[in-house]
């Protein structure tokens, strides 16, 4: 048998997302927000009890963090890395098949516009990163996750939306996902996180309640569009 010796041990990571109703309540945490354990026992569709155990393993595995609120106790991702990690899954699964019109429906909205953890991804994460490239806004330095670098001309262009935060041209601001949807990059990182709040803060973009799923309405479609320099049409989220 093969030692881990000198490896990555990722067994007991991939055991604790393996099993239904973990990986249920990790897909809920997924838009970064922070849920009790009574609306994360509802999304897993199992009793409370279950789910504190379960919630207990995960916390214990440092997959979600908990904090204290009076009485109550809240649970998130415990990083970007285990966002990244449940994207990078997603790319592996068979694909989705939806077993009614409204899984139908939110199968295709997932793809078209969602968060992932505190960035945009789907087609308006993947066409926001391609619109950045055409730009000259963002260049690639190289391979891994931080690959990508901002230019002094996407400086400028991030400026206009308010995001300054760009990391001095250094590559650690930005980091990029492999959209499971489309097997293409999203903008991650600081900077993407600092974009998706910009487009939060216009208008230009809103978010589903207690969802992942991003809507963008016509006027946030064009608006976005313009800021990139390319084509309502090409944006094909909504």
């Amino acid at each position: 048998m093969r030692e881990f010796a000198g490896d990555a041990n990722f067994v007991d990571p991939a055991a604790l997302m393996a099993d239904p109703t973990r990986a249920r309540i990790l897909l809920s945490l997924l838009d970064r927000q922070s849920l009790a354990m009574s609306e994360l026992a509802a999304e897993a569709g199992v009793a409370q009890s279950t789910t504190s155990a379960h919630l207990a393993r995960l916390v214990d595995g440092d997959l979600l963090t908990v904090r204290s609120e009076g009485l109550h106790r809240y649970y998130s991702l415990a990083s970007a890395d285990v966002a990244t990690a449940l994207e990078c899954l997603a790319r592996l699964s068979p694909p989705f098949q939806p077993n009614s019109l409204r899984s139908y429906r939110r199968s295709c909205s997932l793809k078209a516009a969602r968060t992932c953890y505190d960035h945009a991804a789907g087609d308006l994460g993947v066409t926001v990163m391609e619109g950045l490239l055409d730009r000259g806004a963002i260049a690639r330095t190289g391979r891994g996750s931080t690959a990508y670098r901002v230019t002094l001309a996407g400086q400028e262009m991030l400026g206009a939306i308010k995001v300054h935060d760009t990391g001095g041209g250094s590559s650690a601001a930005v980091r990029h996902c492999v959209d499971w949807t489309s097997d293409k990059h999203h903008l991650a990182g600081r900077v993407g996180a600092a974009i998706l709040s910009a487009f939060l803060a216009e208008g230009w973009v809103t978010q589903k309640r207690d969802s992942r799923i991003l809507v963008v309405g016509h006027e946030g479609k064009r608006a976005i569009a313009r800021w990139l320099g390319m084509a309502p049409e090409r944006l094909t989220c909504s």
